[in-house]
């Protein structure tokens, strides 16, 4: 580590220092920061930062490395005026929390931080935070479309938007929801309707995994920073797959569920809903405040749900909690996947039983896909380019005829 007072010669160019209370309480960031800067890195206390940021020393960082941890989360103001005199120097700012509210996490990223990334720090992901800075800190130019070109949108589309939340994890909502945006994509040749999936599953979402799409610095920036949302900035956070389908993907980190509240989803949807016909959107198998928001203004909303005690269980507690609160639970339609066949007279009436003990409707049943359905995901395919016979994307492909046609015949009655 570089000693930065002031008189004392360095031995390495300064390329970062971090800012903390006191660094020896995250050893493994100084591990981490010799790693990969080895001598050419200092450290400094709250206090010391503004003014080091005015030393010819201090022009030359080209980024810093903020820890904080429970402790601090009452200096959370002087820790934002640091993150604004580091960005308005050009200095990039990678956040480091340890124990940290979701509610000054949220605070502290809106204030520009650049990374984000949890402590104890995860192996490799304090390089790759550098990494991604240092690809997107070069040219101006980058800096203004940091993911490449924008998707071109149009102001017309019809904004049917359709809901998927997993009543248990690994019900396969994901799944469907990605299948389902490509059928919708690709239901016409003629005259295919204009089709985005965004994912917010913001922690562990898998729509980029299931289409093999890059997931964009630009999509965290803009949750942690919706007054900017407008229609340039969301081109920007899309994902192109095969020419027919947008996907607005997860983020790059994880950021905390509360990350964004009910109006900035709303706004997102409201934009999302204005330039596509449909808007699928893959929702967390958790409830958070802006569950009702998409509840409300999604046209369809899907729970996906398996024949077993998770998913009976989860739906009856689901049920308990939006009756509670007066929010529509009539309006989620059940989709039964891994449904039994026809001969599977039991499990015909396991699903009778299920229905009635829950007083709900099964509205949809989707054969089980087997191995080629893990298989196409792994391999960032949907099943209609990888597996087109499959009796799961053939139910799928007629869910979405299905749906294209209702659309249709609601724009012909208009």
């Amino acid at each position: 580590m570089t000693n930065i007072l002031p008189g004392t010669p360095d031995p390495a160019p300064l390329v970062a220092c971090t800012i903390s209370r006191d660094v020896q309480e995250f050893d493994l960031l100084i591990e981490d920061m010799e790693s990969v800067l080895g001598e050419g890195w200092g450290d400094l206390g709250f206090d010391e930062a503004m003014h080091f940021f005015s030393q010819p020393d201090g022009e030359k960082l080209e980024f810093v490395a903020l820890a904080v941890d429970a402790e601090d989360e009452g200096d959370v103001d002087h820790l934002s005026t640091i993150i604004a005199a580091a960005k308005s120097r050009n200095i990039k700012v990678v956040l480091i929390a340890h124990d940290v509210t979701p509610a000054a996490l949220h605070h502290l990223l809106r204030q520009g931080a650049d990374e984000f990334v949890p402590y104890p720090l995860p192996e490799g992901e304090l390089a790759a935070a550098i990494e991604r800075m240092r690809a997107t800190s070069a040219p101006t130019a980058a800096r203004t479309i940091p993911d490449g070109a924008p998707v071109k949108l149009s102001n017309d589309g019809d904004g049917v938007i359709i809901a998927v939340q997993g009543m248990a994890g690994g019900c396969g909502a994901s799944t469907f929801a990605t299948n389902l945006a490509w059928e919708l994509a690709t239901v016409s040749k003629d005259a295919p309707p204009k089709v985005c999936i965004i994912d917010l599953g913001l922690q562990f979402g898998a729509v980029s995994t299931y289409l093999d799409v890059q997931r964009r610095e630009s999509v965290l920036e803009l949750l942690t920073d919706m007054d900017a949302l407008d229609d340039d900035s969301f081109a920007q956070a899309l994902e192109t797959f095969e020419d027919k389908l947008q996907v607005f993907t997860s983020p790059v980190d994880l950021p905390p569920l509360d990350v964004v509240g009910q109006a900035e989803i709303q706004h997102l949807l409201d934009i999302a809903a204005r330039h596509f016909d449909f808007v699928v959107v893959d929702m967390p198998p958790s409830l958070v405040q802006w569950s009702e928001t998409v509840l409300y203004a999604a046209q369809v909303y899907f729970g996906m749900i398996e024949l077993d005690m998770r998913s009976a269980q989860n739906t009856f507690r689901l049920k308990r909690a939006l009756q509670a609160e007066d929010l529509p639970f009539e309006k989620i339609r059940f989709v039964l996947n891994r449904a039994p066949r026809f001969t599977d007279l039991q499990g015909k009436s396991r699903l009778k039983r299920m229905q009635e003990s829950l007083d709900i409707s099964v509205d949809l049943q989707m054969p089980d896909g087997g191995k080629p359905v893990a298989e196409a995901g792994d391999h960032g395919q949907p099943l209609g380019l990888q597996q087109p016979k499959n009796p799961l994307r053939k139910e799928i492909a007629k869910l979405a005829q299905s749906l294209f046609e209702v659309g249709q015949s609601d724009a012909e009655a208009a």
